[in-house]
Order: structure tokens, then C-alpha cells, then sequence
């Protein structure tokens, strides 16, 4: 057999250059992606909910705002990309036993571990949107949107590209 792909047969849905190998591919492709941003959310639980921790409601109350609201989205999106993963009968990648904590628990270290966190939350959505389709590309670009906004929030520098 050359390389080469034949038309589809009459009344066949795959559309031609896209056979079943090419399609099995590219869903592999979005389940090692999902698996990717789920491994970046356990990390954002863990070191948001640490960070949390550490900063007082009263003494720097818009800092635990910013970090209690963050905490909430990323458990969220971390349930979701469970029940994606799910749904393609794939098994979640399971959280590490523990992530980086800034050593110095002062507020400026807390804000910019929360930024380097939430920028690498966009680089990991930026590479779910180029490795998928459909609704999970939506939602990645949703979620890469989000971090990016949250990092400038807590401090880093705005980028013109994101997560890139």
C-alpha cells in the first residue's frame, strides 16, 4: 500500500485524510492533553489551598479573596477534566504527594507563587487547546482566559500571547 488516503466510499461520514487511525490519534492526543491540565489542578488545589492556609482573612483580606476564589475554580476544573477523562474511559492521572510552597510565607511570596502557578495553568490549558477539538477546546480556551486574567491579578506581567 502507498501513503497515500482513498476517498471515502459513498455514503461513508469520515471526511477524506480521516480514518479511523487518524481519529484515534488525535482522541489520544486530547486524553494525554486532559491528563496534562489534570496534573497542573492537583498541583493548583494543593498549593492554592496551602497558600490559603497561610494568608489571614483579616490581615490581607483582598490576598485570601484572590486565593479562596482561585482555590474554588481550580477545584472545579479539576472535577471537570476528572469526569472528561471519565467519559473517554480513561483513568485520572493521580495528584503527587506534595508541590512546592514558597519558603517564606510573607504575602509577596504567596502572590507570586500564586502568579507562577496560574501561568503555568495557561501554558498547560494553551497546549489542551492545540491538542483538542469541539467543547474541550472551548473549555480550554475558557480556562487558559481565566489563568492568564488571575495571574495579572496576583501580580505577573501581562502577555500579549498567554500560555505560550
Amino acid at each position: 500500500m502507498s501513503g497515500t488516503t482513498s476517498a471515502p466510499s459513498p455514503g461513508s461520514s469520515s471526511s477524506p485524510g480521516t480514518d479511523g487511525a487518524e481519529r484515534s490519534d488525535a482522541a489520544s492526543a486530547e486524553v494525554e492533553a486532559l491528563q496534562t491540565v489534570l496534573a497542573a489542578e492537583h498541583a493548583a488545589v494543593f498549593v492554592l489551598a496551602a497558600l490559603g492556609a497561610r494568608t489571614s482573612s483579616s490581615g490581607d483580606p483582598r490576598g485570601y479573596r484572590a486565593l479562596t476564589s482561585a482555590y474554588d475554580v481550580h477545584r472545579g476544573r479539576r472535577d471537570q477534566v476528572e469526569r472528561l477523562l471519565a467519559a473517554r474511559r480513561a483513568t485520572p492521572v493521580a495528584a503527587e504527594p506534595a508541590y512546592a510552597l514558597p519558603l517564606r510565607p510573607d504575602a509577596a511570596a504567596t502572590r507570586r507563587r500564586a502568579a507562577s502557578l496560574e501561568e503555568s495553568c495557561a501554558a498547560t490549558y494553551a497546549y489542551l487547546v492545540a491538542r483538542s477539538s469541539g467543547a474541550v477546546r472551548q473549555f480550554g480556551v475558557e480556562a487558559l482566559i481565566d489563568a492568564a486574567v488571575r495571574a495579572v491579578g496576583l501580580g505577573a506581567a501581562p502577555d500579549r500571547l498567554p500560555g505560550l
